[in-house]
């Protein structure tokens, strides 16, 4: 019961569908600790921010590393199985794969089985480039977990496969694939 001008504070659970959230009429200044879906998204929207401008010390951008990463795990597959894989449209896909044949990191070559498919391969440059890259995605790991020991790391680790899974996210493929832009043509 409320007493005098102090207004009464109340805490709701509201669940509906997959939404189940506590409100309360706490005020403001009351400290509540960030959230671990806000610290999360915090941490990706810093750790992509970051890896960003790694890869562009190497002239490249983030989906260029993930389709060159994704080529390397697996050369001869065609660019339908990629695209398939990263939840891209083809068009997409064939766009950032021009690009790095251009560049001289990708090859396609006609499947013998079936010519109407093109197989994805690195170059030796690609090769080269692919190191240089492995060696920036290591570095950066190092700076994000630096605060970790090597058991705290490993629980952090186990702890976000597993909720990555629970959200039925697809290993090894970053979900801002699903709305990437047409890259920049380069000038000239």
């Amino acid at each position: 019961m409320s007493t005098g001008n102090t207004p009464r504070r109340f805490t709701r659970r509201i669940i509906c569908n997959d939404y189940d959230v506590t409100v309360s009429s706490a005020p403001a200044s009351d400290y509540q600790p960030d959230g671990v879906a806000f610290l999360l998204a915090q941490l990706g929207h810093h750790a992509a921010t970051l890896f960003a401008e790694q890869v562009a010390t190497i002239d490249l951008t983030p989906p260029h590393a993930g389709i060159l990463r994704a080529i390397a795990a697996e050369p001869g597959r065609s660019q339908q199985a990629l695209s398939a894989q990263l939840g891209v449209l083809p068009s997409r896909v064939v766009v950032y794969v021009d690009d790095l044949e251009k560049r001289g990191y990708v090859e396609r070559r006609r499947n013998p089985d079936d010519r109407r498919l093109h197989a994805l391969y690195l170059t030796a440059a690609g090769k080269r480039l692919m190191r240089k890259l492995s060696q920036l995605a290591h570095q950066h790991e190092l700076r994000l977990t630096a605060a970790l020991d090597p058991e705290e790391y490993s629980a952090l680790r186990g702890l976000l496969t597993t909720v990555a899974h629970q959200q039925g996210l697809t290993p090894h493929v970053h979900p801002g694939y699903r709305t990437l832009p047409r890259p920049a043509k380069p000038a000239g």
